[in-house]
């Protein structure tokens, strides 16, 4: 008997719930377990909303009837997503707006997941062959690796902008947490 593998839909509502997960143990922390946990929460929705531009919106917008009504709508909610993430992260955690702008993020990332957990994901079961979701599982390890770990709000939301601008950004990203990480640890 053969295990079930995880498919992308699998993977993307458990990172959903890591998503929220982490909203609340920001919300709940403090001085620099806060920032820390920040940045992991900043990383995580970069490289998730970079995996679903390029590998999960383009399908629904090609096999769901209405994926072209429902997929711009949820380009929408993630730039104005990735705007919010850059300011909240240029503001810093110490900043007096952080927590309540961070909650606003928090409830609109909240209603954009369960807009595509109900209009994206759960149909796309529906007419996607199962194998084809568990392979998309295993692309997104590839684009995750290709992925900032930073919003960019200019980068515009398409697989080729993704391709083409992803690795170049996700390099310059990875060193800035590095030397983050580096000068955190020397003090």
């Amino acid at each position: 008997m053969q295990a079930t593998s995880q498919d992308i839909v699998d993977t993307l509502l458990a990172q959903h719930q890591q998503i929220k997960t982490l909203f609340a143990q920001v919300q709940s922390a403090t001085g620099e377990p806060k920032e820390e946990l920040f940045h992991e929460l900043v990383a995580l929705l970069a490289v998730h909303e970079s995996v679903e531009e390029s590998l999960v919106h383009p399908l629904a917008e090609d096999k769901l009837p209405d994926g072209g009504d429902v997929v711009p709508a949820r380009l929408a909610e993630e730039q104005e997503a990735k705007e919010a993430l850059a300011a909240l992260y240029d503001l810093g955690v110490a900043h007096p707006e952080f927590d309540p702008r961070l909650a606003a993020l928090r409830d609109a990332v909240t209603a954009h997941a369960e807009a595509e957990e109900a209009f994206e994901f759960i149909r796309l079961r529906e007419v996607v062959d199962p194998d084809r979701l568990v392979t998309m599982a295993s692309a997104m390890t590839a684009v995750a690796a290709m992925s900032p770990t930073r919003p960019h709000p200019g980068v515009p939301a398409n697989p080729a902008a993704n391709l083409l601008l992803g690795p170049p950004l996700a390099v310059f990203d990875r060193v800035r947490d590095a030397v983050r990480d580096a000068t955190r640890g020397a003090r």
